[in-house]
């Protein structure tokens, strides 16, 4: 195996609170560890400063792009620990009021904002008392995003964007895909794993999915399972439940032998 083309990275799980600030050390402490661990890009799950029992909790603390503790801190920690660092979600200010963009944002070693992706798929889910819609709170973005990092074009998603698998094709050629996730207990438990392996698979590419695992403050239960994925779809390493790090090495050459193998990706016939 040719060392010089591995990569590691790194997911955090969390089990986010209503408080900003002990989120944002919390997050800290794992970006810290996950560096520790060699990792050179580090994902945090969704809504990873707040998850509340007030959804429009959000909307207080929504910030300008470029201003803000949520940014200041993404940047300093990536900065700190000379890491490519993905944030899972940050509430930025919308067209609306009341309503926040739901953003991931990425940024490079030196602490500088590399790309911004606002969630274009809001989720939406009822099943007796269990009631979601993202849509309340949340206004859409429309445009999908990657970047180019040393080790390859990496491209960006959050939570429900995972069942749209057009998305990702238009996103196009990648090494590494990123998900920031709060996947519920009742969808994770039934298709998470399924749908991550699946993108992996028809991408060709690696897939980083960082979720929020437990049970919250506000009683909310996320599924959890933050885990990394090769290019055929196989599990190299998870974490079921509770807050940690999930990391594992992207290896250059195995991707590469796997699409010269199987070249699927050169063998479409469909735009879409």
């Amino acid at each position: 195996m040719n060392t010089s083309a591995m990569t590691r990275v790194a997911a955090v799980q969390m089990v986010s609170g209503p408080n900003v600030a002990d989120n944002l050390d919390e997050a800290g402490h794992w970006i810290a560890e996950a560096a520790r661990q060699g990792a050179k890009l580090v994902a945090l799950p969704e809504y990873f400063a707040l998850i509340s029992g007030d959804e429009a909790d959000k909307v207080a603390i929504r910030e300008t792009e470029g201003e803000g503790p949520i940014q200041r801190f993404m940047a300093e920690a990536a900065q700190r620990h000379g890491v490519w660092l993905v944030g899972g979600s940050v509430p930025l200010v919308a067209d609306r009021p009341d309503k926040v963009r739901n953003t991931c944002l990425a940024y490079g070693p030196d602490g500088r904002q590399v790309a911004r992706y606002d969630k274009i798929h809001l989720f939406a889910f009822t099943r007796g008392a269990e009631n979601y819609d993202e849509a309340r709170t949340i206004e859409a973005g429309s445009t999908p995003v990657a970047f180019e990092a040393p080790f390859g074009r990496v491209g960006l998603s959050i939570c429900y964007d995972l069942r749209f698998p057009e998305f990702f094709r238009a996103l196009g050629d990648m090494k590494l895909l990123v998900l920031g996730a709060a996947f519920t207990e009742t969808t994770g438990r039934a298709h998470w794993e399924l749908l991550l392996r699946a993108r992996a698979v028809e991408n060709q590419c690696y897939v980083l999915a960082s979720a929020q695992g437990g049970v919250h403050p506000s009683g909310r239960r996320t599924f959890g399972d933050s885990m990394l994925i090769d290019p055929w779809g196989q599990v190299l390493n998870r974490l079921a439940r509770g807050p940690g790090v999930v990391a594992g090495d992207l290896n250059e050459d195995y991707l590469v032998e796997i699409r010269q193998n199987l070249p699927a990706l050169g063998h479409r016939r469909l735009s879409c």
